[in-house]
Formats: C-alpha cells, sequence, structure tokens
C-alpha cells in the first residue's frame, strides 16, 4: 500500500469499544506497541473491523506532537511512544523528526524553533504524542 502519511504500523485489532457515533478500536502493532483509533462506526463496520482483524494504521507526521523532558506531565493524547530521536532533518522551516519507540519508527514534521528549543538531537529521550482522532485504518482489500 501507499500513502502520502509517513506513518504506516500493521498490527491487529485488540478490542472495539462500540458507539453510536464512534468506535474505539485498541491495536498491538506487529512490534507490540499499543495504539488507539477512533473512527466512525459506520467506518467500523464498512471495514469488518473485529477482534484479531488485520489492520494498518495511518497516521500524518505533522498530527504527531514531540514532547521532551515530561515527567510527571499527562496528556489527553491517547498514543504516547516514548524513545529516543534517531534523525532529524532540518528544512528551511520545518524539520522532519523520527523517533524510535517499542521497535516503530514514529516520523513528526515540526518547526525548527520547537526542534530546537526542545533540543532535539539523535539519542535525545522523546515522546511522540497523537490523538486517536489522527490515526486513520486500513484493512488488506
Amino acid at each position: 500500500m501507499q500513502s502520502s502519511a509517513r506513518n504506516h504500523f500493521s498490527g491487529v485489532v485488540q478490542h472495539i469499544q462500540a458507539g453510536v457515533v464512534t468506535d474505539e478500536v485498541q491495536i498491538q502493532t506487529d512490534s507490540g506497541a499499543q495504539l488507539v483509533a477512533t473512527i466512525t462506526h459506520g467506518s467500523a463496520q464498512t471495514l469488518g473491523l473485529k477482534n484479531g482483524s488485520q489492520v494498518i494504521a495511518l497516521i500524518k507526521a505533522p498530527s504527531v506532537i514531540v514532547v521532551t523532558d515530561a515527567q510527571g506531565m499527562r496528556f489527553s493524547a491517547r498514543n504516547q511512544l516514548q524513545g529516543k530521536v534517531t534523525a532529524i532533518k532540518t528544512g528551511s522551516v520545518n524539520s522532519d523528526v523520527q523517533i524510535e519507540s517499542q521497535g516503530l519508527q514514529v516520523v513528526a514534521i515540526i518547526t525548527n524553533d520547537s526542534a530546537s528549543t526542545l533540543g532535539l538531537a539523535p539519542g535525545k529521550q522523546a515522546t511522540a504524542l497523537f490523538k486517536a482522532s489522527h490515526v486513520v485504518l486500513a484493512v488488506p482489500a
């Protein structure tokens, strides 16, 4: 599958909490990381999702927030992947930041000012945050 989303994570549906409008889908990635997606109930039905379904979670890089020094902080974003910065590519305005966490390579696009303020460099501890509503799910055809 090709997609413009930089983050693609294959996994298996572990649990679905069905709602009238939206469903919460818990996913265990192939590397063992846990992710949560919130999608419409209609989409969950159209995709035929059930426990054990194979899925691909897609997250666009600009939807990923990078946090450092977050000890004692709580965030409303359901997906919080703690790891280390593995690479940074600096552009004229934004930086492409890669964070390795639980066997996943998560890519975030943040401003150069933010990357500088956070002191991001390869090897630095960082957490990738993204909301469950920013996760798009796909299933094999």
